[in-house]
């Protein structure tokens, strides 16, 4: 199978050189500005824990996913596992000859090893896969995973504005991976931060994809060392990297959605150094 070239590659930033970025470099090395466009998928590779992220639109013809010139590979998934969230219209997955429908926010694991993976259009409206792919080491079966089956949580209060639902749909407890870790968050009406008290994680790398915000509407996503934070204003279908040395938090000008997804040493969803509000500068 031919190759393509990814839409960016992101080098991996020492902390003591990301505190002297202007605003247009900040963007330039941790905000992913094109996730979705129509009749394409995109691919994102970054040097943490060689992390992929990237979307499929699939408007008016299938979209055969394919190999990016740096994973050196024959197909994509030759070394390589991959979730999907669909946040979309319902809309189906082809993996190497068997369709797989998710309706919207679904999830799809597939394993390592899978040659062939097509995005089909839907058939009444747009899906808009969301998907993350992270290095292998074991071939793990594909698996679908409805909201149903996730682990809910409900956290915060309206007193503190972060009222929220979280959804754990491709983690430990739910599904074998390697190492790929993928949910979304839901913000309750009135809410408005995320993560929050915010945490860093050494173990693992992690990417923010934001959707489900409104027309004119954006959020501020905080990232940095928690002694020295910077914002970065992210609109709709929007991604952001969080280096393993970063916190990851974030408040919209109104509620919002947004869909996480890690890579890293282990599969402990606990495993975080959390940040009280009061200590971040």
């Amino acid at each position: 199978m031919s190759s393509i070239v990814p839409d960016s590659v992101r080098h991996a930033v020492h902390p003591s050189q990301s505190k002297h970025f202007t605003t247009p470099e900040l963007r330039e090395h941790y905000l992913i500005d094109t996730i979705f466009t129509a009749d394409k998928i995109t691919a994102h590779y970054t040097l943490y824990d060689r992390f992929m992220a990237g979307g499929a639109m699939p408007v008016t013809k299938p979209l055969v996913l394919q190999a990016t010139e740096i994973l050196k590979a024959d197909f994509f998934l030759q070394r390589r596992e991959m979730g999907i969230i669909n946040i979309g219209a319902t809309g189906s997955v082809e993996v190497d000859g068997e369709e797989f429908e998710l309706q919207p926010k679904e999830a799809l694991y597939i394993g390592m090893g899978t040659k062939k993976v097509v995005f089909l259009p839907g058939k009444n409206g747009t899906p808009l896969f969301y998907y993350n792919s992270a290095p292998a080491h074991h071939a793990y079966p594909v698996k679908k995973v409805e909201l149903h089956e996730a682990e809910t949580v409900e956290l915060g209060s309206q007193e503190t504005a972060n009222q929220r639902t979280i959804r754990k749909l491709l983690i430990s407890g739910v599904i074998q991976t390697c190492q790929l870790q993928m949910g979304l968050t839901e913000l309750k009406s009135g809410s408005v931060w995320n993560t929050m008290p915010p945490h860093t994680h050494d173990r693992r790398m992690e990417i923010y994809l934001y959707f489900n915000v409104p027309d004119n509407q954006a959020v501020c996503h905080f990232m940095g060392e928690p002694e020295e934070t910077r914002p970065l204003w992210v609109k709709n279908h929007q991604a952001v990297i969080s280096p393993p040395w970063s916190i990851h938090a974030g408040a919209g000008t109104s509620n919002y959605s947004f869909i996480w997804g890690m890579a890293g040493e282990n599969l402990d969803y606990n495993d975080m150094d959390v940040v009280q509000p009061i200590n971040l500068r």
